[in-house]
């Protein structure tokens, strides 16, 4: 008996960091747009920024580069880009623990783009695991919409249709920064949804879409 209160003590005590930590997360984005060019969020011009610029933003730093940012057009994300994570607040190590171990079948390695249609079109992701073997999998539909965060168009991601658990209520937002750098935002309601967005970054110049992995 003792040892069951125990680990209940345990449960709830773990329960309360996370509310926590998924708090103080929320806080570190920041409030809403502040107004700022993205050459005055970067302190470069925009065409010139390169992911360094992006990785020496604090967090709400990033969020506001993401609302001074406008949407690519849609056909303009077309074939396979590099992404990385971008490290930025409390929650960033298990939000990217999460990426490269639990979302697919290794190492986060990047996003592919099809736009078959004048503003819908589907993707994938792409994966590596340690022995170098690349996975494209985690398909996802895509179309020009409404952005969560401030209700202006971005690129948006919806993973429903193709995959089911967690990764089933993922969504990602995308707007751009020049044209081989974007910038990306993505949540899921585990994590809190729309309200605690973790944010990314797509690297281009695309390469040659493959397609998903035959099942």
């Amino acid at each position: 008996m003792k040892a069951l209160k125990n680990v209940l003590i345990v449960v709830v005590v773990l329960v309360l960091v996370s509310i926590v930590m998924t708090g103080i997360n929320i806080l570190q984005k920041g409030g809403k747009y502040d107004g700022r060019s993205m050459e005055k969020i970067l302190g470069v011009p925009p065409e010139k920024a390169t992911i360094d610029d992006i990785k020496k933003l604090s967090k709400s730093e990033v969020f506001q580069l993401f609302y001074a940012a406008s949407e690519p057009s849609f056909q303009e994300l077309k074939g396979e880009y590099l992404a990385e994570t971008i490290d930025v607040g409390i929650m960033a190590t298990s939000a990217g623990y999460y990426t490269h171990h639990f979302f697919g079948p290794g190492h986060w390695e990047g996003k592919a783009f099809n736009p078959i249609e004048k503003d819908k079109g589907y993707g994938y992701n792409i994966f590596k695991d340690a022995e170098g073997k690349i996975y494209r999998t985690r398909r996802m539909d895509t179309e020009i919409g409404l952005s969560t965060q401030d209700g202006k168009p971005a690129f948006k991601i919806n993973y429903n249709a193709y995959n089911s658990g967690t990764v089933q209520s993922m969504r990602d937002e995308i707007r751009k920064i020049n044209n081989h750098l974007f910038i990306g935002i993505g949540y899921m309601g585990l994590g809190g949804g729309s309200i605690n967005p973790a944010p990314f970054v797509l690297m281009g110049p695309a390469k040659e879409w493959v397609g998903v992995d035959k099942q």
